[in-house]
């Protein structure tokens, strides 16, 4: 090609043709030296197209974690589930009482005196009318005599007074009418004296009788707090008596129960340091709630005899209800705010609340009325979770 019909070269081409001469013999045509191929036009680098592939890679894995497992968001809870099931259910309540008599009585003296003696030791037994301890009678034996010579008196005079009427009718008309009617009303007023005189010896012989104290009921003597010496009154308990043969636990309940404890409800009784149980149920149950304590008062009898001291502690538990069949849930698993009861189920790994009715009771496990049915899967323990709030199932 001449280069008459070359096309312009671009400066950089111009800087790179350098004419050169021809030998000598030679036609002296110029010879065209091509340019050098710049560096920006070069073949790429292998190695550095791999390390941009393997970032992209590595870049990729990144983004599609971050969407998978997003870690913005918060994780789910690990929670505990039950799959609802009705079955048998029986409702308890436990209580804590003492043993005590059917019959118990603490004995006080009806006056006030000085004890003289004590004819009974603790544990004895003794009968109705039984002599327990005396009080110095001097002075009543003193109001008795007193109260003896005023109506010896009193006889004396009513004779008199019944001889001076019979005279005075003898004497016929010959005495004034005022005289006899005289004669009669003193009759009438020795008569009535008489029988006051009568009345203080009776009332004096019967209060000499309150200073001999007598057992109440057939019994064991439990306790004793009498010594010879001892100035007592009528607020003074001497002893106490009760039929052991007879024993019943006493023991109260919170007012929160009041309206579920019934009169022939079984009970199950535990005496203190024995492993044996005893069958029972409530024989008493009290129409009033005591407004210091909020307990109402109870008895439960044993359906065997028992032999045990008075004021021994018992355990009982009183079936209040039993049920064939019912739903139950943990006590931790119910939510409760102003709207009312509720539990949380687990649907599409999430909470889910739902309302229900359940029987509040001092259990572990409660009685769930309405909201639930066979199959629900119910969160085990609600603590700390809320409705709509992710969670998946611990296995």
């Amino acid at each position: 090609m001449s280069a008459a019909g070359k096309a312009p070269a671009t400066l950089a081409e111009e800087e790179t043709i350098k004419p050169q001469t021809a030998p000598e013999g030679q036609n002296k045509l110029p010879i065209v030296v091509p340019p050098p191929i710049s560096k920006s036009a070069a073949a790429p680098d292998p190695k550095r197209s791999w390390w941009k592939w393997a970032l992209g890679g590595l870049a990729a894995l990144v983004l599609a974690a971050l969407i998978y497992f997003q870690p913005w968001a918060t994780p789910p809870v690990a929670v505990l589930v039950e799959t609802v099931a009705p079955g048998p259910v029986t409702r308890v309540l436990a209580v804590n009482g003492r043993i005590a008599g059917v019959r118990s009585v603490d004995v006080q003296p009806l006056v006030s005196g000085t004890l003289v003696d004590v004819l009974v030791a603790e544990g004895d037994k003794v009968i109705p009318g039984q002599t327990l301890i005396l009080l110095d009678t001097a002075a009543q034996q003193a109001f008795v005599r007193q109260a003896m010579a005023g109506l010896d008196a009193a006889l004396v005079a009513q004779e008199d007074a019944v001889a001076a009427l019979a005279r005075t009718r003898a004497l016929g008309n010959t005495e004034a009418r005022v005289v006899l009617e005289s004669a009669t009303r003193a009759e009438q007023t020795a008569a009535q004296e008489v029988a006051r005189m009568t009345a203080l010896l009776e009332q004096a012989e019967i209060q000499l009788a309150k200073f001999t104290i007598h057992a109440p009921i057939a019994g064991t003597v439990l306790a004793l707090q009498a010594d010879p010496g001892q100035s007592v009154d009528p607020a003074t308990v001497l002893l106490t008596i009760a039929d052991l043969g007879q024993l019943v636990v006493e023991t109260d309940v919170d007012e929160s129960y009041a309206t579920q404890i019934r009169t022939g409800q079984p009970a199950v009784l535990q005496l203190s340091g024995e492993d044996a149980v005893h069958p029972g149920h409530v024989s008493f149950v009290s129409q009033r709630v005591d407004t210091d304590t909020g307990g109402l008062a109870i008895k439960l009898t044993p359906d065997e005899a028992l032999t045990a001291p008075i004021g021994l502690t018992v355990t009982a538990n009183i079936t209040v209800d039993d049920r064939a069949s019912a739903i139950t849930v943990p006590r931790a698993a119910i939510l409760t705010d102003a709207t009312g009861d509720a539990v949380l189920l687990v649907k599409d790994g999430k909470a889910m609340r739902r309302a229900v009715k359940v029987i509040n009771w001092p259990a572990a496990r409660l009685i769930v009325t309405d909201g639930l049915v066979a199959g629900d899967t119910v969160i085990a323990d609600a603590t700390g979770l809320a409705d709509g709030q992710a969670v998946k199932v611990s296995p």
